[in-house]
């Protein structure tokens, strides 16, 4: 083991569809090819952890619901995974998660670090939270392997992520609905659990052109994704936006609010493979940007910034300065 790196990594993982789940299992992969034992476990569990939360050896990676364990914790990294948001989590969640950022903060020893700019700069903005480096998600191995050849025909426009209200849903449903009127053949496939499903069966209606596919394991995903040729999602104030990058790996035109830490991912290609919705989020507008992003061709997108390597040396780097008592005011990007 080099010197200096932790002899396990604990971190804090989330739901079974989601970008905070994501973001652990890329993490984890990362760790583990560098011979790092790691363990995700559930933010709940964690407090359970005494010996490993206060063993200097373990590094633990909080995620925002296991944000509080941070005074208990020697040697933590805790995670802004996007900025609360009342109108979807109520005020009551807000504040505690914004209480746990600000706990980050005054801790002694831990670090709080961003998934994106976005998130950085809006918790600085809105609540005075301060940051101490931004490292952007890793995508999972699985999605950075070849497309095989041939390609599959891609029929669908696809959403993949928990079904809430902040992800609007079912502002953009409407305005499928009228693209798949336009183009048939064309379909919807929903990936994802939540407690906006029984609202989005009503307004689909029973339409027979909309899959509803759970919450089934990466490959199925990848696999969708790969017949897929428009990616949706409506989070206007989405933290980064796993589910994009994975999506522009497959070959997807993704379908973007135009705002968000997802703009991040591949600015270059704002316009041509990234299409983005006005915050006004209305159905002809919406229906304007899918019909453009039909008459996209997918780019490449350079992933060598969001590999599990790269995270993981990134996550190092905060941890070395934790590790030397520096303030760590410069970006560390992935």
């Amino acid at each position: 083991m080099k010197q200096g790196f932790p002899s396990k990594v604990l971190i804090t993982g989330g739901r079974e569809i989601g970008g905070v789940r994501s973001f652990a299992e890329g993490l984890a992969a990362g760790f583990t090819a560098l011979g790092i034992e790691v363990e995700i476990v559930s933010p709940l569990r964690v407090f359970t952890r005494w010996r490993e939360l206060g063993d200097p050896r373990v590094l633990k990676i909080l995620s925002t619901g296991a944000v509080f364990a941070a005074p208990l914790a020697r040697r933590a990294i805790c995670m802004a995974h996007g900025v609360p948001q009342a109108n979807s989590q109520g005020w009551r969640t807000l504040v505690a998660i914004v209480a746990s950022f600000k706990l980050a903060n005054l801790c002694s020893g831990v670090r709080l670090v961003c998934v994106s700019h976005y998130t950085a700069a809006s918790l600085l903005a809105l609540y005075n939270i301060r940051t101490d480096a931004v490292v952007h998600n890793a995508v999972k191995p699985l999605y950075l392997e070849p497309i095989p050849e041939p390609p599959a025909e891609r029929r669908y426009v696809t959403y993949v992520g928990r079904l809430t209200v902040a992800k609007n849903l079912h502002r953009i449903v409407p305005a499928v609905r009228d693209l798949l009127d336009e183009n048939p053949g064309l379909r919807m496939c929903i990936i994802g659990v939540g407690e906006q499903q029984a609202e989005l069966e009503a307004l689909i209606g029973g339409d027979a052109r909309f899959e509803f596919k759970g919450a089934p394991d990466d490959t199925a995903v990848r696999d969708c994704l790969r017949r897929t040729r428009i990616f949706v999602s409506g989070n206007v104030a989405e933290g980064f936006g796993i589910t994009y990058l994975e999506a522009l790996t497959q070959g997807c035109i993704v379908a973007m609010p135009a705002s968000g830490g997802g703009l991040e991912i591949s600015p270059e290609n704002i316009g041509r493979s990234v299409q983005l919705f006005p915050l006004s989020l209305g159905r002809s507008e919406i229906l304007a940007t899918l019909r453009r992003a039909m008459h996209e061709q997918p780019r490449p997108v350079d992933t060598a910034p969001f590999t599990a390597g790269a995270a993981v040396e990134a996550f190092l780097a905060v941890d070395a300065g934790r590790a030397a008592g520096k303030v760590i005011l410069a970006e560390v990007r992935t």
